[in-house]
This record gives structure tokens, C-alpha cells and sequence, in this order.
């Protein structure tokens, strides 16, 4: 039997999307904080992210719903809103904050950062030639920003005295 961990990150690489593509994400919004960033350390990250439950559910239930919307097996008005990404549909969207909310409030700011520029897979995954990723994109961008977060709350703070 299948683990729910390796079934979400078939799903992923199915669809286009890989480990390394999130962990260049993570690279993006965290390079200039982490002066010697690795792909490495953004790649651990991610896999920590990976590894959660929730987020291991989103995949798989967003993905579904993507899949489900490109055979044009919704109904209407859900599949006009769904293929289209409908910017006032708003569900891919709370998807995609279950996931941020495992890593605290910075999770939001990376992820309303990176929604909004869509760099690197994010931008292949928002063409409408690439097929139908009106959930995944969200997806990606929330584990991308909830793996910055863990990074940046691993990060050690420290104090000067006056």
C-alpha cells in the first residue's frame, strides 16, 4: 500500500511540479535574508513541509479537483469558475492558507509575495496551455512559502545589549 506522503508527491511530479521547482521557490524568497542559502537547505526545508499531513491532503485534493475540472467533469457554474481561475473564487485560495498556517504568520506574506509575482514554476503552472492548475499553483506557492517560514524561524536571533 501507498503512503499518503508518496501518493501527494506523484501527483506533484505527474502534474509537472518537483521538489526542486519548490525548493527554487523557497531560493527566491529567502536568498537575500540567508546570505549563503544552498538548494539544499531550501530542499530540506520543503521536504519538512512535505511531510505534513495537511499539506500532503491539499495536494491531493487540489489536484483532484484541477484534474476533475480539465475532463470537464464539474458542474456549472463551479467548472466555468474553476477553469478559468475566477479571481473572486477564492477556495484554492484557503486551500492553500491550511497550508501556510502550519509555520506561523510569515507564511502569509511570502505566499501574498510569490502569488503575486508567480516566479520560476509558478508562472508555467498559471498558463492555461499547461492545463488546468487553478488549485496547484496555490498549492506550490503556500508549501514554497511555509518551507521559507520554517527556514527563517530556524534561523537564530540574537540580541545586541545596549
Amino acid at each position: 500500500m501507498e503512503t499518503l506522503e508518496s501518493k501527494a508527491l506523484q501527483l506533484l511530479e505527474e502534474r509537472g511540479v518537483s521538489r526542486k521547482d519548490i525548493a527554487d521557490l523557497v531560493h527566491f524568497l529567502q536568498s537575500k535574508y540567508h546570505e549563503h542559502l544552498s538548494e539544499e537547505e531550501c530542499l530540506v526545508n520543503v521536504d519538512k513541509v512535505l511531510q505534513k499531513r495537511e499539506v500532503q491532503n491539499a495536494i491531493i485534493t487540489g489536484i483532484q479537483i484541477d484534474q476533475l475540472a480539465e475532463e470537464n467533469k464539474l458542474k456549472e457554474p463551479l467548472q466555468t469558475m474553476i477553469e478559468n481561475d475566477e479571481g473572486l473564487y477564492g477556495i484554492d485560495e484557503i486551500i492553500a492558507f491550511s497550508i501556510i498556517n502550519v509555520y506561523g504568520s510569515i507564511g502569509f506574506t511570502n505566499y501574498g509575495y510569490i502569488d503575486k509575482v508567480k516566479p520560476g514554476i509558478l508562472e508555467a503552472l498559471n498558463d492555461k496551455a499547461n492545463g488546468c492548475h487553478t488549485f496547484l499553483d496555490d498549492i506550490v506557492g503556500a508549501i514554497a512559502a511555509a518551507a521559507s517560514s520554517r527556514l527563517a524561524h530556524s534561523q537564530e536571533y540574537r540580541v545586541e545589549d545596549d
